[in-house]
């Protein structure tokens, strides 16, 4: 009865899953502010207030300088008719002359262009009005290599290590039946539902203990071969109770859950044809018979559980459905269902402290089946 009853939990069922994750630092472009003076009146403009004739600082010939000539010019005629009406003719003639070049300077000095200044140099006899005040010298702005505004220095971004999971580098193919790392769970089956490793091995031929002599595929028989050996160091004397099982295989097996507890319990319990990790050939129901509790959730309980649960990452295994994340894997706790994952993911979980794979690839939770 002992043997039967190993046989049967031998071939109880689990389904698992997992997927994968995938930078930039973007710079800040800074202006300079622009550093156009606003006019200032030092062409075209005039100083304010001084009666300049004309749009410029120096562009026109100030208004009092036309009026003391003409008066000058009307004294000398007054003098100059007291002795002869020809003197009184020349002095206008004079006077009219003066008065000629000053406006031909005045119009030529409007038509020089805005950025010329042409200057007018006063007579000896004319004084200038002095400028009532002096227009400030343009403020020197600082040019675009004085930029205030610094440009940040772009900083590397740093690689995730949250809850949301290992990298697609890590996790690798999640997809192919074939791979290593594929995700099965009650939302994602095998492609093909009807999926058979081509590299199975029993593990029997391996010297590894199974009383029911299962297969797995190489690497992972490898990679159980070399834990048992430790294991055995440390003392336990391990047992590979279930490993890979066929479409056909799990379908009798899932049927027969559900003829014994109903659907629901069923699915709590085994999985789905399509939907079961041991239908890849990576998943080991790992027991120690010495110990008791075979395929059972006391099986965690015992040191030969505890240093499964403990040790298994390094050889590239992790405990598929741990307690209390039912709600996540969709599976009540397995303490004998380890999943073969390659070391670099394992170790990856182990690292960053993540218990389930879904977790660990950033997968949404499978708590059932989506249909």
């Amino acid at each position: 009865m002992k043997v039967a009853h190993f046989i049967r939990l031998g071939t109880r069922g689990s389904g698992a899953g997992c997927a994968t994750l995938d930078l930039m630092a973007a710079s800040e472009d800074t202006g300079v502010p622009g550093d156009g003076v606003p006019g200032d009146g030092a062409v075209g403009g005039g100083a304010p207030g001084d009666g300049a004739v004309g749009d410029g600082a120096h562009g026109g010939v100030a208004a009092d300088e036309i009026l003391v000539g003409e008066r000058r010019g009307r004294v000398a005629a007054e003098k100059h008719s007291r002795r002869t009406r020809r003197g009184r003719a020349a002095m206008l003639v004079v006077a009219t002359v003066t008065v000629v070049a000053v406006l031909t300077g005045v119009v030529a000095a409007l038509a020089q262009p805005r950025d010329v200044v042409q200057m007018v140099e006063p007579t000896a006899t004319t004084p200038v009005a002095a400028p009532t005040s002096t227009p400030p010298a343009p403020t020197e702005t600082a040019g675009p290599t004085e930029t205030v505004v610094a440009t940040p220095t772009p900083t590397s971004t740093p690689t995730p290590t949250s809850t949301a999971g290992g990298t697609p580098s890590v996790a690798g193919d999640i997809t192919a039946a074939s791979s290593i790392t594929v995700l099965v769970n009650k939302l994602t089956p095998l492609e093909p539902i009807e999926y058979e490793p081509a590299d199975l091995v029993p593990v029997t031929t391996l010297g590894i203990p199974s009383m029911n002599g299962h297969s797995l595929r190489s690497e992972a028989a490898s990679a159980v071969q070399t834990m048992f050996t430790a294991a055995s160091a440390a003392g336990y004397a391990l047992d590979m109770t279930s490993g890979y099982r066929s479409a056909e295989s799990q379908t009798q097996l899932y049927e027969g859950y559900v003829a014994d507890l109903g659907q629901e319990g069923a699915d709590a319990t085994s999985a789905r044809p399509g939907y079961s990790e041991h239908q890849t050939g990576l998943a080991a129901d790992i027991s120690a018979p010495d110990a008791g509790c075979v395929l059972e959730a006391c099986f965690g309980a015992t040191e030969a559980g505890q240093w499964l649960s403990a040790n298994a990452w390094q050889y590239g295994f992790i405990l598929r459905y741990p307690d209390g994340v039912t709600h996540i894997t969709g599976y009540e706790y397995e303490p004998w269902h380890f999943r073969y994952v390659g070391a670099e993911v394992a170790t990856a979980m182990h690292e960053q402290g993540i218990v389930t794979y879904e977790e660990f690839l950033g997968k949404p939770e499978a708590p059932d089946y989506a249909g």
